[in-house]
């Protein structure tokens, strides 16, 4: 994981192969939140992956090695969610490749996201992974407070992989472009922005999403809090 400084934009590129949301990852991305809201002056965040991949979600083999509590871990993702929604700087997501569920979620969970129009997929595909209750209250809230009910609707049920066009018009991604302009409209998408108050852009994006983020913070529950 590499951060770097583009003038008053911070760029953030994930490069754990998959981008998979482990505790290395997690804590990577916090340290980086950290560094960036711990800046002075003008700034804005643009997060990005590397080759054909954004994020592909959670790390479930990672998570089923039993290397920490599972439920103790998603509450800290849902956490970073939660933060990330209520940055007090723009967030831009620049979507290189594949974003798959929860990897869709953290993509969700920024201000704007552009997506690669010529290759990767958006998806949830929950419904076709065999999990029981795949997802917490919180991840279903931070889906509501992003996308219409029809769009949570198909995309849940259905697990489709929506491709750029698609995702757009569905409103997972605000902008998509050829694979080599993602970035640098994804930069100049958050450049336009850094100048805006931390503590208004922070309290607005607040209450925004108190409910999502109310619910992303909450205790899990118990079906996912009891020991496994």
């Amino acid at each position: 994981m590499e951060l770097t400084r583009d003038g008053s934009v911070f760029v953030l590129h994930m490069m754990e192969g998959e981008n998979r949301l482990n505790r290395s990852l997690v804590d990577g991305l916090s340290r980086a939140l950290d560094e960036v809201e711990a800046s002075q002056g003008e700034a804005a965040l643009v997060t990005t992956g590397a080759d054909r991949f954004y994020s592909t979600g959670l790390d479930l083999e990672w998570i089923a090695s039993g290397a920490e509590p599972a439920a103790a871990f998603i509450a800290d993702v849902q956490r970073l969610f939660a933060r990330l929604l209520a940055f007090p700087v723009a967030t831009v997501a620049a979507i290189n490749g594949h974003a798959f569920a929860g990897g869709c979620l953290l993509a969700l969970a920024h201000d704007f996201r552009v997506m690669r129009v010529d290759r990767g997929f958006i998806c949830m595909p929950e419904v076709d992974l065999r999990m029981g209750r795949p997802l917490t209250p919180g991840m279903y809230a931070l889906l509501d407070a992003r996308l219409s009910r029809a769009a949570v609707h198909e995309a849940l049920l259905t697990g489709r992989r929506y491709n750029a066009h698609e995702a757009q018009a569905r409103q997972f991604v605000n902008d998509i472009a050829p694979a080599d302009e993602v970035l640098p409209h994804a930069v100049e998408l958050a450049r336009g922005l850094a100048a805006k108050d931390r503590a208004s852009m922070g309290a607005i994006k607040a209450g925004l999403f108190e409910r999502a983020i109310e619910a992303l913070t909450q205790p899990l529950p118990s079906w996912l809090a009891s020991p496994q």
